[in-house]
């Protein structure tokens, strides 16, 4: 009975069908390879490539007889995506995302037109023709597919199991999600190949919109600060909030590390008030800044839907405010940070990359600061946030950063593998001085009244806590450096000259960044109905709270965090 099976089996070309594979997995496989050749980013994006490029197979096996046609109408379509994605890799050595789209559609028209005028430069005509004449050389290649019907059954129902019954096999029997989740995951194994990069990012990109709007709506309808006084009202002043990314406060050279990891800021150390005993809520980006930004806190989660956010109180104050950013822009995890970005004048995305783990240094983020601080307007509110210090450390830095390289200053237990992570760390936070530095120095030369603040949003444990075994972040298993973060206030001499920057006694408070939004308006001269002075970390009426960390949300998590635990 299986005899005619194996001599069917044995007749079929497996030679030219593999060709037919390599012309459909040119189309994704060209950008994928010049990413892993420049190191741009992970395999991740190019596995995924290389396993839905077989999708394409199955129209040519299952009508042999027309494969070459079908090739050529399937190729087409491809290669239209292709020149778009290949394209935006040449001209910004990235791949392509929904965040390209979200850039190009919330723009307006002129802003458009210039990111599509940048986009299309003269190079790029023989770089797509030799790309298109490549594709047709592959094409030309493809003979005749000589397959049997029944393995050709056999391999299409082999390619659909793994391409949508074992995923979704996984997420709903195995893992017990939800459909939609598991929808959700399909489409990321399905977005790093073209035509689904643009495709399926357009599709994400109109529901995240649709979310972030929604939000956006929510905010619109708070009424206002109540009675918001401002001591500095009519007076210029460039005000600038710098939010850094998973940067562990025990890891800088300003903070006593014993490796010279923050050369640039030790430098100007007398310029700074470096505050010493500051910790993160919440050891995530979004959860943290959800009230950093907010009047929400652990006991409060829920301020952030009915009363102003920080960038809410600048604009009644009368402050034109910027975001600049190099996160991700709108995905389904950032659209909080979208939406927070939205409830600005204007802003900066200068991050479109696909994945997280990809090279987009923080440098990205100068050329939108200078030109905030050119801008005319005499009252500025300039938030940028970095990517900092965040996983894959590798990718947070250029070459030339590459300076921790061996075991000096590095626990004894780490082996080799280790300690190459700990110096990736060591080597980001070196970098992230450099852009910290850079924007004193600009704000130094191009606004003479202002004002500092920076911190990042949570830290990380790299090694760090006992046991030298912890690598990232786990909010059920707390160690002190998931939430020891950096704290440091700069200001202008002119500043200095019109306020009372001596915080004197006032740098070992123990301060939870969930009460931010009280520091920021103490700082900046704001009061208003719910100010409340003992939770400002530079008030002469501060009281010390419990820092409570965990899961508001679930409130057998939440705790409170011993700053000298792990001493």
């Amino acid at each position: 009975m299986q005899l005619p099976f194996k001599l069917s089996w044995r007749r079929s070309d497996w030679g030219a069908l593999f060709s037919y594979y390599l012309f459909f997995f040119y189309f994704s496989g060209i950008t994928h390879i010049l990413l892993q050749i420049s190191g741009t980013t992970i395999f991740v994006g190019m596995r995924q490539a290389i396993v839905m490029s077989l999708l394409w197979l199955i129209p040519v096996m299952l009508v042999p007889r027309f494969a070459r046609q079908i090739a050529a109408v399937i190729g087409i379509v491809l290669w239209a995506f292709s020149l778009v994605t290949l394209g935006y890799f040449c001209i910004y050595g990235q791949e392509f995302s929904q965040g390209v789209l979200f850039t190009i559609f919330e723009s307006n028209a002129v802003e458009s037109s210039e990111f599509i005028a940048h986009y299309f430069v003269w190079w790029m005509i023989p770089v797509l023709l030799l790309h298109s004449l490549a594709a047709y050389w592959l094409w030309r290649r493809l003979g005749r597919l000589a397959i049997s019907q029944r393995a050709a059954w056999a391999v299409t129902a082999l390619i659909l199991v793994l391409l949508f019954v074992q995923p979704m096999f996984k997420q709903l029997v195995i893992n017990g999600a939800s459909l939609d989740h598991a929808v959700e995951k399909l489409h990321d194994r399905m977005e790093p190949a073209v035509p689904w990069q643009m495709v399926i990012g357009y599709a994400h990109y109109r529901k995240q919109l649709a979310n972030m709007e929604a939000l956006l709506e929510q905010n619109s309808r708070i009424p206002p600060l109540a009675n918001l006084q401002d001591a500095n009202a009519g007076q210029p002043a460039t005000l600038v909030l710098v939010i850094g990314e998973s940067t562990n406060r025990q890891r800088m050279s300003l903070y006593g590390y014993q490796r010279n990891t923050t050369p640039n800021l030790d430098a100007i150390r007398g310029e700074l008030s470096v505050f010493q005993n500051v910790v993160s809520s919440r050891p995530h980006t979004i959860e943290s800044l959800m009230q950093v930004l907010t009047f929400a806190d652990q006991e409060h989660p829920d301020l952030y839907l009915t009363k102003p956010s920080l960038m809410n109180m600048m604009h009644q104050a009368g402050y034109k405010s910027y975001w600049i950013t190099n996160h991700q822009t709108i995905t389904k995890r950032n659209t909080m940070l979208a939406n927070f970005s939205k409830q600005t004048d204007e802003q900066f995305y200068m991050n479109n990359s696909r994945a997280q783990n990809s090279r987009e240094y923080d440098a990205n983020v100068f050329a939108p600061f200078e030109e905030a601080l050119r801008d005319p307007a005499p009252r500025k509110f300039i938030v940028v946030h970095l990517l900092g210090t965040h996983m894959k450390y590798e990718y947070r830095y250029p070459a030339e950063f590459d300076y921790f390289k061996d075991r000096e200053g590095v626990p004894a237990v780490l082996n080799h593998d280790q300690v190459q992570v700990y110096n990736n760390y060591d080597n980001a936070v070196r970098y992230n001085d450099y852009v910290m530095s850079t924007l004193i120095g600009n704000l130094r030369e191009h606004a003479p009244n202002s004002l500092m603040v920076y911190f990042s949003d949570h830290g990380e444990d790299v090694y760090d806590a006992p046991g030298h075994n912890m690598l990232g972040r786990n909010e059920g298993k707390p160690t002190l450096p998931m939430y020891a973060v950096p704290f440091i206030i700069w200001t202008s001499e002119q500043w200095k000259v019109n306020h009372d920057v001596h915080f004197d006694g006032m740098m070992d408070r123990p301060y939870s960044n969930a009460h931010f939004i009280h520091t920021w308006a103490d700082l900046v001269g704001l009061s208003f109905d719910g100010f409340d002075p003992t939770l400002s970390l530079v008030n002469s009426q501060f009281k010390e709270h419990p820092l409570l960390i965990g899961d508001p949300y679930e409130p057998s998590t939440i705790r409170t965090l011993d700053l000298h635990a792990h001493e």
